[in-house]
């Protein structure tokens, strides 16, 4: 699977790109028609910690599935992010099962 990261008015280091790309790609392991991922990170507001944005949409066959979370780090964000899309694998997994 290709994980595309862009990074909004930064430029985000290797070991956060690293640790994005491992998590996204464990996602492929939960469903196989995964195509390939956009991965965004942004600064929110500046005036709260938490201002750290990780949009994620998966390709997949049919429609894509979106998440986007924010919190105090990058890593965090996308972790929640990953949750949130494997839960919404898990859903779309099942449709076709039935």
């Amino acid at each position: 699977m290709k994980v595309s990261i862009n990074a909004v008015k930064f430029k985000a280091d290797k070991k956060l790109e690293e640790f994005i790309n491992d998590k996204v790609e464990k996602l492929s392991g939960v469903y196989d028609g995964i195509i390939g991922s956009e991965v965004i990170l942004k600064l929110g507001n500046v005036e709260t910690p938490d201002n750290k944005i990780a949009e994620i949409r998966l390709q997949i066959k049919g429609n894509d599935l979106f998440a986007k979370k924010q919190s105090k780090t990058f890593e965090e964000a996308t972790d929640t992010a990953v949750d949130a899309l494997r839960k919404q694998l898990d859903k779309h997994k099942g449709k076709f099962q039935k």
